[in-house]
């Protein structure tokens, strides 16, 4: 039962059909590309900061309620942009999505790697992990692909009613996972003392904080870059209603990466950092080719990011230790959201002195960096402790 519903959240949670044509939303309403890129600045803002707050509470509380709570917020955020679309109410759905995203993060991983190590099955995290993030990728193709002839026949309310009910059987499915913690009651001290637990965990073990590094940087860049998709492919001439082909197309390049996540568990550091490096190169190369072909380069890109992702989240899951799993996990998340907010405001920044094409290759290129000091640190070890 654990297995079946982690991989029926991870699909209902992403089988979002407004996730492929609400970029056009904001065009059609009137935004800019700038207006937009502040829009995706209030949704990392708003995880950043909520991000470590609601690990400690899924510490203290409950991780299955907070699984619950999360796709409720983000259904009531996706009605409004649909039945009052301007700035200001995109900019509320963005933070009900953003609570969203800082409920489940942290509380899933958690609530997946010690109910499977508590049936003596934490061998498979990766294998589940991988696939559950493939399940979600898939997902979110279906949902591209439906997204065409909905958005055909019943235009912005019809991708909008089909999420909101995708968001409530997410809600619902998250109440049938398992959950068997031991916990103290739930007051003030305890908050505080897994809060302070986590954060001292992620900042005081090396292991650890390298893993939480690793985690942010890695799917933090690319995470950030597939939001703008879209506007690089109308850049290169691709017709509004073919748009979500192409994003079909580099999601279905990220599922193959997740799916590789169990055979490739234990990749060691410097394969992983030569594929980072090759990706990274290749991602750049289709950008900045100008034609739609280009877009298979990326997807194949997307594949190993997405694996570099998961197996960098299994080793992380290794390393943590105590009852603040989900405290430590967040600390990563707020790491994530902290980098994704760069790549935000510095694609905002460039777009009005550089093409889609450029500023997606430059922004890009970190990851080479990244590459280079994986090698050295050797993040990638299974901790022996």
């Amino acid at each position: 039962m654990l297995i079946a519903s982690l991989y029926a959240y991870a699909f209902l949670g992403e089988f979002i059909l407004i996730y492929p044509v609400y970029a056009l939303l904001f065009t059609d309403t009137g935004l800019s590309v700038a207006q937009a890129s502040s829009l995706f600045v209030i949704w990392s803002v708003t995880g950043t900061l909520l991000e470590i707050p609601s690990g400690a509470w899924a510490d203290t509380v409950s991780r299955r309620l907070l699984l619950c709570l999360g796709p409720l917020l983000a259904a009531l955020g996706f009605a409004l942009w649909v039945l009052f679309p301007s700035y200001w109410v995109f900019a509320a759905g963005f933070v009900l999505w953003g609570a969203q995203g800082a409920l489940v993060s942290g509380a899933y991983e958690a609530l997946a790697y010690e109910e499977l190590e508590r049936r003596g099955q934490a061998g498979r995290y990766a294998t589940v992990m991988g696939r559950a993030s493939a399940l979600g990728l898939v997902a979110n193709a279906a949902a591209i692909g439906l997204a065409v002839p909905v958005f055909a026949t019943g235009g912005y309310p019809a991708v909008a009613t089909a999420s909101v009910l995708a968001c409530v059987l997410c809600a619902a499915t998250a109440l049938t996972l398992p959950e068997h913690r031991t916990r103290a009651a739930s007051d003030d001290r305890r908050y505080l003392s897994v809060l302070k637990e986590g954060i001292t965990q992620a900042r005081a073990d090396r292991g650890v904080t390298h893993a939480v590094l690793l985690v942010a940087f890695v799917t933090a860049i690319w995470g950030a870059l597939e939001e703008y998709v879209p506007f690089l492919g109308a850049e290169m001439g691709v017709a509004q209603t073919f748009i979500p082909l192409l994003i079909l197309l580099v999601w279905v390049g990220a599922t193959g990466g997740g799916l590789l996540a169990g055979a490739a568990e234990r990749l060691p550091a410097r394969p992983y950092a030569l594929m980072l490096g090759l990706a990274a190169l290749v991602m750049a190369a289709g950008a900045i080719s100008g034609h739609p072909a280009g877009f298979v380069l990326i997807a194949l890109a997307f594949g190993a990011f997405q694996l570099a992702g998961v197996l960098a989240g299994v080793r992380l899951q290794e390393r943590i230790t105590g009852p603040a799993r989900a405290t430590v996990t967040s600390v990563a998340g707020l790491g994530t959201n902290v980098v994704t907010l760069g790549v935000y405001a510095a694609y905002g920044a460039a777009s009005p002195y550089a093409s889609h094409g450029v500023t997606f290759a430059l922004l890009t290129l970190p990851y080479v960096l990244i590459a280079l000091l994986t090698a050295r640190t050797r993040p990638l070890q299974r901790s022996t402790g």
